[in-house]
């Protein structure tokens, strides 16, 4: 097993990381582990980006927005 070392880690960081080992019953070190199991073990697909906005706001409904009519494209100029 590999180990790491943090250092310049805030007081007031380390007390609200031993609260919170003691409420859930465990030791510092090992709420530590735990936080970074969850924070590190959520694996992202890198999916298609439309697809991940449109599931994000799916639940906001959608809306329908009035397409201008399609219009004839101009002639090109012409240079001679």
């Amino acid at each position: 097993m590999a180990s790491i070392t943090i250092r310049n880690l805030d007081d007031s960081l380390k007390h609200r990381l031993r609260v919170q080992a003691a409420e859930h019953g465990r030791s510092m070190e090992e709420e530590a582990r735990e936080i970074l199991r969850r924070a590190v073990g959520k694996t992202v697909s890198p999916g298609n980006l439309g697809e991940v906005i449109h599931r994000r706001f799916a639940a906001l409904g959608g809306v329908e927005l009035e397409l201008p009519p399609r219009e004839p494209m101009p002639e090109a100029p012409r240079f001679d």
